[in-house]
């Protein structure tokens, strides 16, 4: 249970309602107890008046007395059961609440990287279907343990104070039953890791067919993806069943020796009745007190794999909670950004695939100025803004941002006073409104009215039938590719930074549209730092300076009228976009 120690800080973060919980749970076993032996009592009653010991009238009114303390004892158990369940198994919420929102929060704080390794559809499992397995063991585990321990103390220091030598031949098949379980467990352990671990493959498959119905079926890939499902689902079928088979054997087992134990006592007991050693009376309440250990003995099992299979979920909850970020906040005070950008001999190769983007890049931006950086695919462009946004940390050469180097600032100064609008717009399943107000979350509707027509989408919006209001699918499925960038768009314009990053941002939109919004740009950001990065010379062409990248160098620099009197790739790409546009 090494594993599961992780989760001490919890049970002491609520000690105070588990003591009281479990105080509770002992009160509630103790009143349970007391029926059984009122049944003796009643027992040995009858049988005194059997053999004329006592008059009808006190049989009567020792039966009466017996009775009504059953019925007492009973309603004062429920009574503190249902107190028990309200303490108990409320903490098991709150500390899976606890726990979820402590797995989600690393999850942000996690870098771009652990990402690219990771699958969504696992990172899911383990925040829903770990942690549910977690909470069995801080709940009902920790509930029916308590319970039964109260139970065994209790029941067999009252057995061994009434008969002695009938409670060693009662719980003579104990220790087997303990054996077993012990073998079991580590059975249960095991296959409950791979139960998880298919579990979280086919969440992942069914997430990504989910996110990619489109393509599966423009390409009409249905039948294939079904069979891979289908192979998936029989897969984690039969682990489960592999499962099953082993938790099948606690019960039937258990009910095995209980009813060994049964036997005995009535021989036994039976024998040291006759013997005049023991009352009638006493067989029956062992009777009752081994069936009512019945229970506590099948928990025992039931426990055991609710323990087990939390192990093996929190050991895959805690290989991403004691994953370190590579990207770390070394600065905790609040930083002052001014936009000043600025790269020095700076090279970048990525750690997951080792392809190096930037080769020995430098370029200086003054606060105000725009840059606009053009390129073919995969010359590195992205990158920069990559590095700016310090979702990657540089590995080779210097970045400076008000001439101290990035890794100095404070990382959520930094990120909160850039606007970003990456090249795939992600738009959330919500509405319209709340995806702008996402970059300024206090912003009023005047303002979030303004960002969209400033991003030249609000006669758009106000189109729709519930205007911003309006709901989006998933991923904002439901707007078309230039929407969801404008919505992009606006919502870094509202955040109003000294810095924004456009990456790519205006590909799907028409070159009048784009015009638009770039006259927008110029006047919003006047005072801003503004780093553009396109394929189109009509977007970059108004900027301060531009710099061309090929395989990750600066081939060109300079203004857009430099650029033109200079042979090279910038000259080339303006001339051919021009002619495109004529024809």
């Amino acid at each position: 249970m090494k594993e599961l120690r992780y989760l001490n800080h919890y049970f002491i973060k609520y000690r105070g309602r588990l003591l009281i919980g479990l105080l509770i749970t002992v009160v509630a076993r103790l009143f349970a107890l007391i029926v059984p032996m009122k049944v003796g009592d009643i027992v040995n009653v009858v049988e005194q008046r059997l053999n004329a010991e006592i008059t009808v009238e006190q049989m009567e009114s020792m039966l009466l007395n017996s009775i009504l303390l059953i019925i007492g004892a009973t309603l004062l158990s429920a009574f503190f059961t249902f107190i028990m369940r309200q303490t108990i198994i409320v903490v098991s919420r709150y500390i899976e609440f606890d726990l979820k929102n402590e797995v989600f929060q690393q999850y942000e704080r996690l870098s771009l990287s652990f990402y690219k390794q990771n699958r969504t559809g696992d990172l899911m499992n383990r925040i829903s279907e770990d942690v549910s397995k977690v909470r069995m063991y801080v709940g009902p585990a920790l509930m029916y343990s308590t319970t039964t321990i109260t139970l065994f103390v209790v029941v067999l220091g009252y057995m061994i104070y009434k008969a002695p030598l009938l409670t060693l031949y009662a719980v003579a098949p104990l220790p087997i039953l303990s054996v077993i379980i012990y073998k079991l467990s580590a059975a249960i352990h095991r296959r409950s890791t791979v139960v998880q671990e298919y579990l979280s493959k086919l969440t992942t498959f069914t997430q990504e067919s989910f996110s990619g119905i489109s393509v599966i079926k423009a390409y009409g890939l249905e039948p294939r993806t079904g069979t891979e499902f289908v192979n998936l689902s029989e897969g984690s079928k039969q682990k489960n069943i592999d499962l099953a088979k082993v938790q099948a054997l606690f019960f039937p087992l258990m009910m095995l020796l209980i009813g060994l134990s049964n036997i005995l006592v009535i021989y036994i007991g039976g024998q040291q009745y006759i013997n005049n050693e023991i009352e009638l009376g006493t067989i029956v309440e062992f009777l009752i007190y081994v069936n009512l250990l019945t229970w506590p003995v099948a928990i025992v099992g039931w426990v055991t794999s609710i323990v087990q299979q939390a192990e093996a979920s929190q050991k895959r909850i805690n290989q991403f909670l004691h994953e370190e970020p590579a990207i770390q906040n070394l600065n905790p005070a609040p930083t002052p950004i001014e936009g000043m950008i600025s790269f020095k001999n700076l090279s970048y190769t990525y750690p997951d695939t080792n392809i190096t983007a930037l080769k020995d890049v430098s370029f200086t931006i003054n606060p105000g100025e725009t840059l606009a950086i053009v390129g073919n695919t995969g010359s590195g462009k992205s990158t920069v803004l990559e590095l700016i946004g310090r979702l990657y940390d540089v590995n080779n050469g210097q970045l400076l941002i008000d001439n101290t180097p990035i890794k100095d600032l404070n990382l959520d100064s930094l990120r909160s006073s850039i606007g970003y609008v990456p090249q795939d717009a992600f738009l959330f399943s919500d509405t319209l409104s709340n995806n702008i107000k996402f970059g300024k979350e206090d912003a009023t509707q005047e303002e979030i009215v303004q960002a969209a027509k400033s991003a030249a989408v609000h006669d758009n919006i106000i189109g729709f039938n519930k205007g911003y209001e309006t709901i989006l699918g998933e991923r904002g499925i439901s707007l078309s590719g230039g929407q969801k960038q404008r919505v992009s768009i606006a919502r870094a314009l509202i955040k109003d930074p000294k810095i924004f990053l456009f990456d790519d941002c205006l590909s799907a939109v028409d070159t009048e549209t784009e015009e638009e919004i770039l006259q927008n740009l110029n006047k919003l950001s006047s005072n801003k730092t503004t780093i553009i990065v396109s394929h189109r010379v009509s977007s970059a062409k108004n900027a301060d300076k531009i710099i061309v990248l090929e395989e990750g160098r600066i081939i060109q620099q300079g203004t857009h009228n430099e650029l033109l009197n200079t042979d090279g790739y910038y000259k080339e790409l303006y001339t051919k976009q021009l002619l495109e546009k004529e024809i």
